[in-house]
């Protein structure tokens, strides 16, 4: 006797509201956004450093494994924002369709496509700011006396020789934006920088130059978080749907045994 195969499990999915970009919780939102990259720029930054005692394989891969967790958990909390968005804009559907009334910040909390990206670069906006600023400025770091060997630096200081080279080795752009700039950015993006070989002098500042695309990354990871929060809930909706149809099944065969012994103790019954 052959065996019928079970049914797909059709997608589910329930009409919701559409909400706006900003709502009354975008500001908590941004906020906690900004928080988080904080945080995490610090204990990167601690991480990245002690990962320096390994081998440069290790440290590849250390720091290439701290982005992603970055990225993995900016993606998650957008998800959560997303699903928790789409879930109140789906209970704002049944009461419009019930005639019920609602304000108008209810229906801005729904799910609006571009709510997670808005939240995701204005959480980012300082040091974005900081990275486009330190972008057009940067330019190649050169040697400058306090990296030079003391034998060579004792020679400078010498008139006959010294003066010459004091324009080159000795005037020290300290109070330069981009030395002011460089140790934030790059402790922002630390674990970037570890990746790369640091004594790449054109390596660093490609980097340097792209420090703002780089800034970018968590802001649309959330983004993107938080737009899968529709597939999380018809994931949800599937799911209830395919536990109805399960415990559906489950009741015709206890219905059907039920039928089947009554009527195998029906001959009994007549003898």
């Amino acid at each position: 006797m052959g065996t019928g195969k079970k049914k797909p499990v059709r997608t589910v999915t329930k009409p919701f509201l559409k909400g706006g970009v900003f709502d009354e919780n975008s500001l908590k939102n941004i906020m906690k956004f900004f928080g988080m990259l904080v945080l995490f720029f610090v204990v990167a930054l601690l991480v990245s450093l002690m990962s320096g005692f390994g081998t440069q394989v290790i440290s590849v891969i250390f720091n290439v494994l701290v982005i992603l967790l970055l990225l993995y958990i900016c993606l998650t909390r957008g998800t959560v924002l997303g699903t928790e968005a789409v879930a109140r804009g789906e209970i704002l559907y049944q009461r419009k369709e019930k005639g019920e009334e609602m304000t108008e910040n209810e229906r801005k909390l729904s799910f609006h496509p571009a709510k997670g990206f808005v939240i995701g670069l204005l959480g980012t906006l300082p040091f974005l700011i900081l990275t486009v600023v330190y972008a057009g400025v940067a330019r190649k770091q050169m040697t400058n006396p306090g990296m030079l060997p003391s034998v060579a630096t004792t020679i400078i200081h010498r008139s006959e020789i010294g003066d010459p080279l004091t324009p080159t080795y000795t005037e020290s752009p300290a109070s330069d934006a981009v030395d002011v700039l460089r140790p934030i950015v790059r402790a922002c993006l630390m674990p970037v920088y570890r990746i790369a070989d640091t004594e790449n002098k054109n390596l660093m500042l490609t980097l340097d130059r792209l420090a703002p695309l780089m800034m970018l990354l968590p802001g649309i990871a959330y983004g993107i978080g938080y737009l899968l929060g529709r597939n999380e809930r018809t994931r949800v909706h599937t799911r209830i749907e395919e536990n109805r149809r399960i415990r559906k099944r489950r009741e015709n065969r206890e219905r059907k045994a039920r039928q089947g012994n009554g009527e195998s103790r029906s001959p009994e019954q007549l003898n």
